[in-house]
């Protein structure tokens, strides 16, 4: 069933008046409301201080002076003082939760002990029942807590004062929405009128009629009947727009076949570099077989299986995320954040793993903000000082820190490794390229953080660079747009 854009244009408008309407009041409730609640917390916190002052005052000027005996002997008198003092009706309880004063209306509530017993632990805690609120809060002596005392607080005036509010909004609103709906309804209609005219010309243009009228209108709508009108008189040129296309299509097949021989050589580096591990498990496993009572062997087996695996683990988890994207599209999530934070908290993160190598770690970061994806710039970080971590010498050290410079922010990590040779500059961000096999294969590496990295980055309109290396350590520059 076709819907005509007249009856969307109108249902589209009721909507977002009445949504407009109903947020806007909600809001302006709820910030009543959250008023109300901190006029009546902050009054009886005062009334709170003014009874435990009084309290103090009452027991100094008595003879015996311990507050539990007092309470017990006095406690009723003490409360009719205080509620003259306030002006609130109020109930004394002494530290086991007994009354001690005189129980006077309005009646507690069943469900008032847990609140009870919040204030024994000497917390402030409040029970509302319909239009009461009972307000419990302990009694203190010197910073010892002798007992509780209980206001009551009527909010019958609030909440009386919030209904007449949120009625006004309702009057207001299904007026400001009757009123705000026919004028958009004028305004819109001549909006839809034109729409409805534009289709009629693409249809006679669809139908091989290219005689067409130009609307006269000063706006969008007016130049796109204009631009109808235009296409109408140039169709037969499409023709060769069609073998422009063609073109492109055929540079496209090419670039798909780029495409297939990459997807095949990567393919193939995976095989390799997964055998490796593979290879290395079933040979310990086939000579478990052979000699299955060598406790030596056995346990040799197990660290090198453990390693093995998770250096697989990692290779699976690293190769599924280039896959992923390679070929979806990048799920970006930009919003501002703080670079000298979540660096904090990824060495935090790695500070297991540096200790456990004596690797030190010197930082000096600054406060500096980008829009970016936040947990693209974890996996940045994390891969980065892995790296650091994996390459670096026993006893080593790791320098990072961050600047800004020219509306640029930018993260340095240094650090005091193997380096990497001047031939292999170019290669350090390709999918399993390593400057140390061997190295690599002992601190569990693939080959493609970097390229992981490198791609988290592009995606994310910054840059990296390889700044210095050699026999002293790596130092990679990473940069983003400053927020």
């Amino acid at each position: 069933m076709r819907i005509s854009i007249k009856i969307k244009f109108s249902i589209f408008l009721a909507a977002l008046l009445l949504l407009t309407v109903f947020i806007l009041s909600l809001l302006v409730l709820r910030g009543i409301k959250i008023n109300q609640v901190e006029q009546y917390e902050k009054y009886l916190a005062r009334q709170t201080e003014t009874a435990n002052v009084y309290f103090m005052q009452t027991i100094l000027a008595e003879s015996n002076k311990i507050p539990q005996i007092f309470l017990n002997t006095k406690g009723v008198e003490f409360a009719k003082q205080l509620e003259l003092l306030t002006g609130q009706t109020v109930v004394m309880y002494d530290e086991n939760g007994k009354v001690v004063s005189k129980k006077t209306t309005p009646s507690r509530p069943d469900s008032i002990g847990q609140t009870l017993e919040f204030a024994l632990e000497g917390k402030t805690a409040y029970l509302v029942e319909q239009d009461m609120l009972y307000y419990l809060t302990p009694l203190n002596v010197e910073n010892e807590q002798v007992g509780v005392i209980q206001f009551y607080y009527s909010l019958t005036e609030d909440n009386e004062f919030y209904n007449r509010i949120r009625q006004t909004f309702i009057t207001i609103g299904a007026s400001i929405f009757i009123l705000s709906f026919i004028l958009a309804y004028i305004y819109f209609n001549s909006f839809a009128i034109g729409i409805i005219k534009l289709e009629q010309m693409v249809d006679r243009v669809r139908k091989g009629h290219y005689e067409i009228t130009v609307l006269r209108r000063r706006d969008e709508i007016g130049r796109l009947s204009v631009g109808i009108h235009a296409m109408s008189n140039q169709i037969r040129s499409t023709l060769k727009d069609m073998e422009e296309e063609q073109e492109k299509l055929t540079l496209a097949v090419n670039k798909l076949s780029l495409l297939d021989q990459q997807q095949k050589q990567f393919i193939g580096n995976v095989t390799h570099e997964f055998k490796t591990p593979l290879t290395s498990i079933k040979a310990y496993l086939d000579l478990l077989e052979m000699y299955p009572d060598d406790d030596e062997l056995l346990e040799t087996a197990q660290t090198n299986i453990k390693s093995e695996t998770e250096r697989l683990y990692e290779m699976v988890d690293k190769v599924l995320q280039l896959s992923t994207l390679e070929k979806y599209d990048f799920e970006y999530n930009p919003e501002k954040i703080e670079i000298n934070q979540i660096t904090s908290s990824v060495l935090q993160s790695l500070s297991g793993k540096m200790n456990k190598f004596g690797i030190k770690l010197e930082a000096e970061l600054t406060e500096a903000y980008v829009n970016a994806d936040k947990d693209s710039i974890i996996i940045i970080l994390v891969n980065l000082l892995d790296n650091a971590i994996k390459y670096n010498k026993i006893d080593g050290k790791i320098f990072v820190k961050n600047y800004i410079h020219e509306e640029q922010v930018y993260i340095e990590i240094t650090d005091t490794g193997i380096g990497i040779p001047k031939e292999a500059v170019t290669r350090v961000f390709e999918p399993f390229y390593t400057v140390d096999k061997n190295r690599s294969r002992q601190s569990g590496g693939a080959g493609l953080g970097l390229s992981l990295v490198k791609k988290y980055i592009d995606k994310q309109g910054g840059s990296i660079k390889l700044i210095n290396s050699d026999e002293n350590g790596t130092t990679f520059r990473i940069s983003f747009p400053e927020a």
